[in-house]
């Protein structure tokens, strides 16, 4: 719905436009799958930095942005990949223009792409979240490993990310795959399923829930829990034995788009500029070799899951035994 009425205003302040005689500035269509306050971040700030352009960010869910792009490839309305998970943007390099003139030399090893056609965005940890209130009102303990979530008391209570459509979703997946093996992993996810509330279809449909408190306990991403903490919702996080789970994400261009003058300078805006800024404001986990961020509440030391094997391929065959909608 989001998109339909983001596209339906854009259509109409063209109309207005074209009837007023005035000239259509050049557009940017930049396709995104990061939390709103994100979006509203970077859309305020490329409207202050570029304001001849007309530039339009669009929210997709992970599942539904790879889809698009593989339904329509270079057709796509898409100029500008705004943020993908890793081993979805690996599945249309044929869709995405080289970047081999970017320096990478500046990120952390394990974040550099194995093909010049996307660049790092982010390092997206997740955590295990829990509103206290919440947990408080119905007198239950704090959880202390993932099998506690398997307890009858917290039934209805909570939330995680489908992984079929969700990066976050499958992270905790694969963590777990490849901490205990697939079939328990599996077996583990069955027991569960009759504990979650709602499987979302995106990243951040946990923490929204944890605020709503319509639930207890989210698997969440570590940075969007933080954020809502520093707003003042009673929110803890939570790091199990396993480890943080992780996806990493990045940015690219439509194949033919880099051409246009209007989309190669606010690709280059956003990899020089805004990719630190989100850094700063919002998700601090380390992409540069040399840089470092830090945000209050935010978890320091945090341990990792361990996340190898994690290419386009296993993905594919693990959702495929994914049955939970």
């Amino acid at each position: 719905m989001k998109k339909i009425v983001c596209l339906f205003l854009a259509a109409c302040i063209m109309a207005a436009l074209v009837a007023c005689g005035g000239k259509m500035p050049p557009t940017v269509m930049i396709y995104s799958s990061a939390e709103d306050h994100r979006i509203e971040a970077m859309q305020k700030d490329l409207d202050a930095q570029f304001p001849n352009y007309d530039i339009q960010i669009i929210y997709y869910s992970t599942g539904d942005l790879l889809a698009e792009l593989l339904t329509n490839g270079t057709d796509t309305q898409c100029d500008i990949i705004g943020e993908m998970e890793y081993g979805n943007l690996a599945r249309i390099t044929d869709v995405l223009a080289d970047l081999s003139a970017y320096d990478t030399d500046i990120y952390t090893e394990d974040m550099i792409p194995h093909v010049p056609k996307y660049l790092p965005w982010y390092r997206n940890g997740g955590c295990i979240a829990i509103n206290r209130t919440v947990l408080s009102e119905r007198n239950l303990a704090v959880p202390e490993s993932y099998e506690d979530l398997l307890k009858p008391e917290y039934e209805g209570l909570i939330s995680m990310p489908n992984p079929q459509s969700s990066g976050t979703g499958y992270m905790f997946l694969k963590s777990l795959v490849n901490a205990w093996g697939e079939d328990k992993a599996f077996d583990y996810f069955e027991k569960l399923s009759k504990n979650i509330s709602a499987f979302t279809s995106s990243g951040s449909g946990p923490v929204n829930a944890l605020k709503n408190e319509e639930v207890a306990i989210g698997f969440a991403m570590t940075a969007q829990t933080v954020n809502e903490i520093n707003n003042g919702y009673p929110l803890r996080i939570s790091f199990f034995e396993e480890g943080s789970p992780f996806s990493l994400y990045g940015k690219g261009i439509v194949k033919g788009k880099e051409t246009k003058r209007e989309v190669s300078e606010v690709f280059d805006y956003i990899v020089t500029k805004w990719t630190e800024m989100d850094k700063v404001l919002f998700c601090p986990e380390r992409i540069y070799k040399e840089r470092e961020f830090s945000l209050p509440n935010y978890p320091v030391g945090i341990i990792y899951a361990d996340m190898s094997n994690n290419t386009s391929e296993e993905k594919e065959r693990l959702l495929e035994k994914w049955t939970h909608k």
